[in-house]
Parts: structure tokens; C-alpha cells; sequence
């Protein structure tokens, strides 16, 4: 996976790292990794960023606690190259990400994709608590009926509050990026973000030391 490259995966690693965790560009990551003496284009630490994330994610899937079977759903508006799209989450009552998913539509199908995502990483909750958005109970449904099962469901706004802050961190964390200037960069980024979020959230078994270490032990 790192044969090739100019420099050796521990550097590679940290400028990833550098980006996913803190609210900087990528330019001010390439600043960053100057001061310690690593001349390195910021054009090639977001093809790093690109490249190495869905593995980090691969990895971390297979290594993830498991979650409660009471879920809290939502989504929320993120902007792409100047349009909004809509990022769909899913937290237990302790406060674990069960998962996410970047859409372009916020509509039955959307909340459907996501939701079989969802439960096919983990199992199949007893309940879901959901906003008042119509598309999100008929995704359930769908659910329900296509795979002969009964999630529970209800409306309850004060419960979705921890999921609501989950949006916040995260948006909170790209305000100060220059913005995503494509889906499939966006998609990649966030997944990095939500990994780093976790780590820090203790949702790795047989976690290292610290977050970056738990970070540089998924490409181990």
C-alpha cells in the first residue's frame, strides 16, 4: 500500500492524521509538516487523504465495539462545491456513532440506504428514535416489510439531542475548511473525521495508548 511512495508511512500517516483531526486546510498541513522538516506539497498530502482513508476506514469497521440497540437518527445539511447534501447519522443512547453516510437528496430512499448500511454493520436495534421527518419513519417501514422485521420507532425531540451534537461537532470541525469541492472528496474526508471522533469516543477494541496511536495501528 506505501510501496512507491516518496516517504516512508510513518510521515504519510501523520500528515492524514494532521488533517482529520484538526481544523486546518491543506495547506496549512503542508505548513505544518515544514516546520518539522518535511517538504511536502499539500496537493500530495490530499491525494494521502484520498488514498488511505477508505482503508483506514476498512480497518476500523472490523475492529469497532459494539453498539446499543436503542438508536437515536438524523441528518443533517452539509455543502458541497456550493450546494447542500445531507449527512445521515445514527448514534446508541450512550452516545457511540453506530454510522453515517453522505447523500445528495434527503428523501425516503436516502434514509432507506442508509439504514441497511447501518444494520449491516451492527445489529438490528429494538428501537429507533427519529425527528418528525416523514422519510425517515417510511424508510422503517420499508425496512420492516422488506426483511420481515419490527423496529420500534418514535418521535421524541429531546431525545435526538446527543445525535445533534454529534452534527455539530462535525460541522463545527469543516467551518474553517475552504469547503468540499466534490462528493466523492467530501464523502472521503467526513469518513476520516467520524473515524477520528470515534477514536475518540473509545469505540475501538483493544485500543492503543492514545488517539493517534489507535490511529496509526489501523494501517498497521
Amino acid at each position: 500500500m506505501f510501496r512507491g511512495h516518496c516517504f516512508p508511512k510513518s510521515i504519510i500517516l501523520h500528515a492524514v492524521y494532521l488533517k482529520l483531526r484538526f481544523s486546518l486546510s491543506y495547506r496549512d498541513v503542508e505548513e505544518l509538516m515544514s516546520i518539522r522538516g518535511v517538504k511536502v506539497d499539500h496537493a500530495t498530502i490530499q491525494r494521502w487523504v484520498f488514498k488511505f482513508t477508505p482503508l483506514i476506514d476498512r480497518n476500523f469497521r472490523k475492529r469497532k465495539k459494539s453498539v446499543g440497540s436503542s438508536w437515536r437518527m438524523d441528518e443533517t445539511y452539509i455543502k458541497v462545491k456550493g450546494k447542500w447534501m445531507y449527512l445521515y447519522r445514527a448514534v446508541d443512547k450512550g452516545g457511540s456513532t453506530i454510522d453515517f453516510l453522505l447523500t445528495k437528496r434527503r428523501n425516503k430512499r436516502a434514509a432507506h440506504l442508509f439504514l441497511i448500511k447501518a444494520i449491516r454493520q451492527h445489529a438490528i436495534p429494538g428501537i429507533i428514535n427519529i425527528d418528525k421527518s416523514g422519510s425517515n419513519k417510511q424508510a422503517i417501514k420499508t425496512y420492516n416489510k422488506r426483511n420481515f422485521v419490527k423496529i420500534k420507532w418514535r418521535q421524541c425531540k429531546y431525545l435526538n439531542n446527543i445525535v445533534e451534537l454529534d452534527h455539530r461537532f462535525v460541522k463545527w470541525r469543516i467551518q474553517h475548511m475552504l469547503g468540499f469541492k466534490s462528493f466523492e472528496s467530501a464523502q472521503r474526508t467526513l469518513n476520516g473525521i467520524e473515524i477520528i471522533r470515534m477514536l475518540k469516543k473509545d469505540q475501538l477494541k483493544s485500543p492503543c495508548s492514545s488517539t493517534i496511536k489507535s490511529f496509526y495501528s489501523l494501517v498497521a
